[in-house]
């Protein structure tokens, strides 16, 4: 019988309909705390920009906060949307994090803005020099500030020289395959909410990947939507508010993380389900048997190395629960 990968938690930080961005953010801390004393092996946070829903925008700073709190469990960036800053900038700020906390932080790149045109706007005030097109580059600058000093470098990052922060390559189509196969970098598909790619992203990395000294071999992390609980009927119902949230991506709103439904039928028309259907369409939800053979099937047809775990569930306390229960599946 097959066993399941490395299990990983990636945390938007979310802002819950009815409550408060503080508490979204002590949330993340709390969840952080149980993570670190059950067997996940790392806790990463993502960047977005402009979404009343989402916390973690100043990535950098919540991560200070969830690694002071933990004391095991690496802590990193799910991903930093390097077109948006200098690569400079970031080397400081996880150098920064790698000299207090070493050998616990790790860095996933994402080419994405993780955001609409107006705020890219406001984080970047150009969108003309830069951006997508330069992220090669980017990264190898990034990776040079972060490797052992030279005499000759111009410019160094201090912190962040020598601390040799592990860099991650995120992606959600095939781009981000390519690059991390032609770098040697370890690669994780984003999967919980652009899935139509996951298998075709997976081939192109592996089969294309040169080995780099520190990552002789491919390792690839699949991100997915896990919700257990006691039962398949109260899984499913808090998985609604996930399908409520991606609805609104779907009408163009981004609002707070919405309270679950019985039902879901009377709030969308058959080709919105479809598209979120689609979306969502790499999740895992149920009982933690239902949950337990969902994993081991998808370990099977994609072979991660780790699978990194999103759950969107409005209350806390049963977030937490949920993943209570996925750590004890992995046992």
């Amino acid at each position: 019988m097959s066993t399941l990968p490395p299990l990983s938690i990636l945390d938007l930080a979310p802002v819950v309909d009815g409550d408060t961005t503080r508490q979204a953010l002590l949330n993340s801390i709390d969840l952080a705390r149980l993570a670190d004393r059950l067997r996940y092996r790392r806790y990463w946070v993502a960047e977005h920009h402009n979404m009343e829903g989402v916390a973690s925008s100043a990535t950098a700073v919540l991560l200070g906060q969830l690694a002071a709190a933990t004391s095991r469990i690496r802590v990193g960036a799910g991903g930093i949307m390097l077109p948006n800053h200098a690569p400079l900038t970031i080397a400081e700020q996880f150098g920064t994090l790698a000299e207090l906390f070493p050998g616990r932080i790790d860095l996933g790149l994402g080419r994405a803005p993780g955001t609409d045109r107006p705020t890219m706007r406001a984080l970047r005030r150009s969108l003309e020099s830069s951006g997508e097109d330069a992220f090669p580059n980017d990264v190898l600058e990034l990776q040079a500030y972060l490797a052992a000093p030279r005499d000759d470098a111009p410019v160094r990052a201090v912190p962040g020289q020598g601390t040799e922060v592990p860099l991650w390559l995120l992606g959600s189509s095939l781009y981000g395959a390519q690059l991390a196969a032609y770098l040697g970098l370890p690669f994780a598909f984003a999967s919980h909410f652009a899935p139509e790619m996951l298998m075709q992203a997976l081939e192109i990395y592996r089969s294309n990947y040169r080995p780099s000294p520190r990552h002789p071999k491919p390792h690839a992390a699949v991100g997915l939507n896990v919700i257990v609980a006691p039962t398949d009927e109260e899984a499913r119902r808090l998985f609604t508010s996930a399908q409520q949230r991606f609805l609104g991506m779907v009408r163009g709103r981004r609002g707070k993380l919405p309270r679950p439904v019985e039902s879901m039928d009377a709030l969308w028309t058959p080709s919105e389900q479809m598209q979120v259907e689609r979306m969502l369409s790499e999740s895992v939800v149920g009982s933690p048997v239902t949950v337990r053979a969902g994993l081991r099937a998808t370990a099977e047809r994609t072979g991660a190395d780790e699978f990194i775990v999103a759950c969107a569930v409005h209350d806390h306390a049963l977030r937490r629960r949920s993943y209570e229960l996925l750590d004890e599946l992995a046992a």
